[in-house]
């Protein structure tokens, strides 16, 4: 398994040639692809979600907590006045930094659901409703940021079925295939309700046409 540094420098590394390729082909602007980067490295470490313990799990739910504030602040702002906001933001912070980081540790099992392909593309989900319902992003703009995170997410996918190949000693570790997987088949139940929860994102996602352009232009960009 990669550690969290190779994790981190691949995914912004790779995020970097993201957003340079596509600013540079037309599909963003410049301000635009600096959210292209930084989506893909966090979801170059994202999968590790699940570790206890781990950097990666404390950097992740800081992370979380920021636009967690922001979209609280967003829809509070006309429900409160500015002393009951900032405290109502601060227990937003600390639920999600704190809570949020205990209940994952307790739930989730490393390598398990959150390290699957089915959990990507929820992601990816999640950030492009976000996008397009919270901070009123363009279709192609919305889908582009949740594409980005989604790409991360396989970087990380990717770089730890890598590691679990013994190259000096022509075997595959034990941990190869479980990385890299399209749900967890060791708990379907799980799998079933990331799937239920992907689902129901539907009627807030913006339409597919745009997200079908974005890759029709990428793919041709790479040939």
């Amino acid at each position: 398994m990669a550690d969290f540094r190779t994790h981190l420098g691949v995914a912004a590394s790779l995020g970097a040639v993201v957003a340079h390729v596509g600013w540079q082909a037309g599909l963003w602007g410049l301000a635009e692809g600096l959210p292209i980067l930084a989506l893909v490295t966090f979801g170059g470490i994202l999968p590790d979600i699940d570790a206890d313990r781990s950097k990666a799990i404390r950097l992740i739910f800081n992370l979380l907590a920021i636009p967690a504030v922001v979209a609280g602040a967003l829809w509070l702002q006309r429900r409160l006045e500015p002393g009951p906001l900032m405290v109502a933001c601060g227990g937003i912070y600390l639920a999600v930094r704190y809570l949020g980081g205990a209940l994952f540790c307790r739930f989730t099992v490393h390598r398990g659901i959150w390290h699957s392909l089915l959990a990507g593309a929820l992601c990816g989900l999640i950030t492009t409703a976000l996008g397009h319902r919270l901070f009123s992003l363009s279709d192609q703009l919305a889908w582009s940021y949740g594409a980005a995170l989604a790409v991360g997410f396989v970087i990380h996918l990717s770089l730890d079925e890598l590691y679990s190949v013994d190259l000096t000693g022509a075997r595959l570790k034990r941990s190869f295939g479980t990385a890299l997987k399209p749900f967890d088949w060791r708990q379907p139940g799980n799998s079933l309700a990331m799937l239920v929860v992907a689902a129901s994102l539907l009627p807030w996602l913006p339409p597919w046409q745009p997200l079908a352009d974005l890759l029709a232009q990428g793919s041709a960009l790479w040939r």
